[in-house]
């Protein structure tokens, strides 16, 4: 059975994640929630699971409400007013996964404790079916990306720029450059249909997969190009020169807007946020945007967001809203130019590598590497993996999700540091493995 990752249940289609597990995950969430409301991305295999699990939940007792065809931070602002929303989106992962993402009426993910209850009945098989005349009741909703779209509108000003949106053929499609040219923007779309199988790039925006997005803002001269993901979530950035502007940099240019007194990233984000925000509070986190959600919401906190392109503004709401960020970046740009914010924010050296291991060995290496890395000279955090903060800089060393890989990274002020501290986690890792 698919379980609860660092983003919801994600999996290959019709193999992991299957019709007859969505009408399963439908008929707990129809017991344990009552109402659901039911999103999807553009998927070729979402209309299946998102129809499965509304069965599921019908057949429970609960009552189901299809929104159809919306972002992610469309439907997490829909929840309000129901028991619970379900998001099927295997998000910037490729076309042939799909998942489910589960969302609470305040617009955060579910937590831990609530995905052990759902994980907990799915495991012991316990589906209530409601009598014949007792099944839910099922309607639709076709309001929620205006609802979206007018919630942002009021939050941001007007804009008069000209702005490339790649929607990577994903479900912001409906809503990002609408939104923009409400605002006041000329908005040129690329890769604006919505498609599951994505002909244009591949869903995750990356330097890699935005080349068409960086060589249309210079060609048409625009002010600004966003990109987004599959399901809206995230949200990175090229200025004006076509230059990419990646999760570190906008973290960082949000951050000094946002934060007064706390903030809450992952464990991979770069250490300048400390050197720019020094009055703050920085809490980090494990990988993983309901992570950086919950501590945003239990400390309070002025913003939260991760290297990936994911953007807690908690005054908006608690879900990632790649959306609300394009809007939030653009009424900044329309002041100043992307690049002279950016020439504020320091740019540190990091250096990145992996190490493959024999996955039959893991526990045993990774005992060695506990113990390897805690003998070193640094602050040590494992809340995620090793966080090993130095002096002049830190590193972080954890073991692959996806595959038998050591992951490291290093952060210093100069890149000689850097490389230094890389070596020497590096060390450790190989005399482990």
């Amino acid at each position: 059975m698919p379980r609860f990752g660092s983003s919801g249940i994600r999996g290959l289609a019709n193999v992991d994640v299957t019709p007859d597990f969505a009408l399963r995950v439908g008929q707990v969430l129809g017991d344990l929630y009552g109402d659901v409301v039911v999103g999807r991305d553009p998927r070729t295999t979402s209309p299946m699971l998102a129809c499965a699990l509304l069965a599921g939940v019908l057949s429970s007792g609960g009552h189901g409400t299809d929104a159809g065809l919306v972002s992610t931070p469309t439907l997490a602002r829909g929840v309000a007013g129901y028991g619970c929303g379900a998001m099927i989106t295997a998000s910037h992962n490729p076309a042939p996964y799909n998942g489910i993402k589960l969302w609470n009426p305040d617009g955060m993910a579910f937590d831990e404790t609530q995905q052990g209850e759902v994980e907990a009945a799915l495991d012991g098989g316990r589906f209530r079916r409601a009598a014949w005349d007792g099944v839910g009741r099922l309607q639709e909703r076709h309001d929620l990306v205006e609802r979206h779209t007018e919630a942002i509108l009021k939050e941001v000003g007007t804009a008069k720029l000209r702005v490339v949106v790649d929607c990577g053929c994903g479900a912001t499609a409906t809503i990002t450059p609408f939104l923009l040219r409400r605002m006041g923007c000329e908005v040129l779309a690329i890769h604006g249909q919505p498609d599951g199988r994505f002909p244009g790039r591949d869903p995750e925006p990356t330097e890699a997969n935005l080349a068409l997005l960086a060589s249309t803002v210079r060609a048409t001269g625009a002010d600004l190009g966003v990109a987004h993901d599959g399901d809206g979530d995230r949200m990175v950035a090229v200025d004006r020169d076509g230059a990419f502007v990646g999760g570190d940099k906008l973290l960082a240019l949000f951050a000094k807007r946002e934060v007064r007194s706390g903030l809450v990233v992952s464990v991979d984000a770069s250490m300048v946020l400390e050197d720019l925000l020094p009055k703050a509070k920085v809490w980090r986190t494990r990988v993983g945007d309901v992570y950086v959600a919950q501590e945003v919401k239990r400390r309070g906190a002025d913003f939260g967001g991760e290297p990936s392109g994911t953007w807690i503004f908690p005054k908006a709401s608690l879900c990632p809203d790649g959306v609300y960020a394009a809007a939030r970046l653009v009424s900044l740009v329309a002041e100043r130019p992307l690049a002279a914010y950016l020439r504020e924010i320091p740019t540190y050296p990091i250096v990145r590598g992996s190490l493959p291991y024999p996955l039959d060995r893991w526990a045993a290496i990774q005992e060695r590497l506990d113990a390897a890395l805690r003998a070193l000279p640094a602050q040590l955090d494992v809340v995620d993996g090793w966080r090993l903060r130095f002096e002049d800089g830190w590193a972080l060393v954890r073991f692959s999700g996806t595959e038998p890989k050591i992951r490291l990274l290093a952060e210093a002020r100069t890149e000689a540091r850097a490389k230094e501290i890389y070596g020497t986690v590096l060390s450790s890792a190989q005399g482990a493995s």
